[in-house]
């Protein structure tokens, strides 16, 4: 199985969930050699529910998985913490949407939700808890209390953050961190554009069909972390098509 644990399938959060898109960018992650992904969306984003309204009234839900001409989708959502930060959890759909409610209160960066508190809204359900991106500049997560982030599941090593900073210097830095921590490490390439896909995979010796058996996965190291040489040209192409797309995007939603 080749899983990518942090993806988009919305242009940005601005914008709107386009079906046509979605269709496209599920053909090109399996074009790049993917069989499954975590949507990540963020959990501010514009319309977050009408992207499982349209999963819900065309594809089969199997387990723990959108079912996608064989693809499998996992539900997840990408969380701001008010102390800075994102975390990523993913899930059963039914417990990512009720995730989703109830932080509804906390979209606005003056409401963000405490890490602490997300942390135990997480553990009420069995979802993966992923920090993403955590030597990020803007939204880094080293500076969080230890005996918290030690409550997450895996840290993320991200696609868009070895371009900007380089393998080695990232690996240099997140490799000691999240041994200290004592959490495995685990891909995403934080696509938001489908020419990103395939920079960073995990390959699993065995394909997981539920949240529990991905966990489990994780926990034994029964997979590796495979970055693509193409990775620079894929992550720099997709931010500049990204960038000029989201203008026109953004656009036509302020004039609607």
């Amino acid at each position: 199985m080749y899983i990518d644990f942090h993806t988009h399938v919305k242009l940005s959060k601005k914008a709107d969930f386009m079906p046509e898109y979605f269709r496209e960018m599920i053909q090109e992650a399996q074009d790049n050699g993917l069989t499954a992904m975590a949507m990540t969306e963020h959990f501010n984003t514009r319309m977050f529910t009408d992207i499982y309204d349209y999963l819900d009234n065309n594809y089969s839900y199997v387990e723990d998985f959108y079912d996608i001409d064989g693809f499998r989708l996992f539900p997840g959502i990408e969380v701001d913490v008010k102390e800075i930060g994102h975390i990523l959890l993913i899930g059963n759909r039914k417990d990512i949407l009720a995730i989703y409610k109830q932080l509804i209160p906390h979209k606005e960066e003056e409401h963000f939700i405490a890490f602490r508190d997300l942390l135990n809204l997480a553990e009420q359900y069995n979802v993966l808890k992923i920090g993403a991106h955590p030597f990020r500049k803007s939204t880094p997560l080293y500076h969080h209390d230890i005996e918290q982030l030690k409550r997450l599941d895996a840290f993320d090593l991200n696609g868009k953050d070895i371009y900007t900073q380089g393998e080695e210097a990232y690996r240099t830095k997140l490799q000691p961190f999240a041994e200290m921590v004592g959490k495995p490490i685990v891909g995403g390439s934080d696509t938001h554009h489908f020419l990103q896909y395939g920079c960073v995979v995990n390959r699993f010796d065995v394909a997981c069909h539920t949240i529990q058996q991905l966990k489990s996965s994780i926990q034994q190291g029964q997979y590796a972390i495979e970055i693509s040489p193409s990775l620079p040209i894929k992550v720099k192409s997709a931010k500049l098509v990204k960038k000029y797309m989201k203008q026109m995007v953004e656009l036509n939603v302020h004039m609607k």
